[in-house]
């Protein structure tokens, strides 16, 4: 599945950014939540999942980039989100936080920063219904993808079918139609393309039909 990155659109066309994602057959919408302490940058609040929720059908995949994310866990689910992911290095108490997605309505997310070990997120697995691996340093779009994020994906997919879950296994940063066989090649499901898709000067949906035509 492709996830476009709405942080990479204009953000005074938010609406329209989304509508061309949808029509470019994008499955999902990927909505990079900062705050500026966890990593530093600000980005989106509830309001602005709400507005996206109103101006699109997609799923919105909410990744929380900010420090105690469990409490804001149920804001972004009441505004619309679909899944809400949290980071290890960030959630006091991470079971909880993942715990209390679903509770609040929402499929539950666990991501790792690309300098964090594999292992730190393997006792979340099983309440995750998300995977995500940052193949960047959280924080601005537009990065060069980090190659050992590929030994990362691997490990997770080797996880994840052990315990025969059904979690997707998701991939942002870098993502370009030049690297996109191999991510998907080493197990992930979900790739998520920020300026990929919306810098494209041919358009999002050119730049959409560009990764199908890679991912084969």
């Amino acid at each position: 599945m492709l996830a476009p990155s709405i942080l990479s659109a204009d953000f005074a066309r938010l609406a329209d950014a989304a509508s061309a994602a949808e029509a470019g057959g994008a499955d999902w919408l990927h909505v990079d939540v900062m705050d500026g302490h966890f990593v530093p940058n600000l980005t989106f609040g509830p309001k602005m999942v709400a507005d996206l929720r109103r101006a699109s059908r997609l799923p919105l995949d909410v990744h929380l980039m900010i420090d105690r994310p469990d409490a804001w866990i149920g804001r972004f689910v009441e505004a619309g989100a679909t899944y809400v992911t949290v980071h290890v290095e960030a959630a006091p108490d991470v079971g909880a936080a993942l715990a209390a997605i679903p509770s609040a309505g929402a499929r539950a997310g666990i991501t790792l920063n690309p300098e964090t070990a594999v292992e730190r997120i393997l006792p979340y697995l099983d309440q995750s219904d998300l995977v995500l691996v940052m193949s960047v340093h959280p924080g601005f779009g537009g990065q060069a993808f980090i190659p050992g994020a590929l030994e990362k994906v691997r490990a997770l997919r080797a996880a994840l079918d052990a315990r025969g879950s059904a979690a997707e296994l998701e991939v942002d940063g870098g993502i370009k139609p030049e690297n996109a066989r191999a991510v998907r090649e080493a197990g992930a499901s979900v790739l998520v393309a920020g300026s990929a898709v919306y810098l494209d000067p041919a358009g999002v949906s050119a730049a959409l039909a560009r990764f199908r035509e890679a991912i084969g």
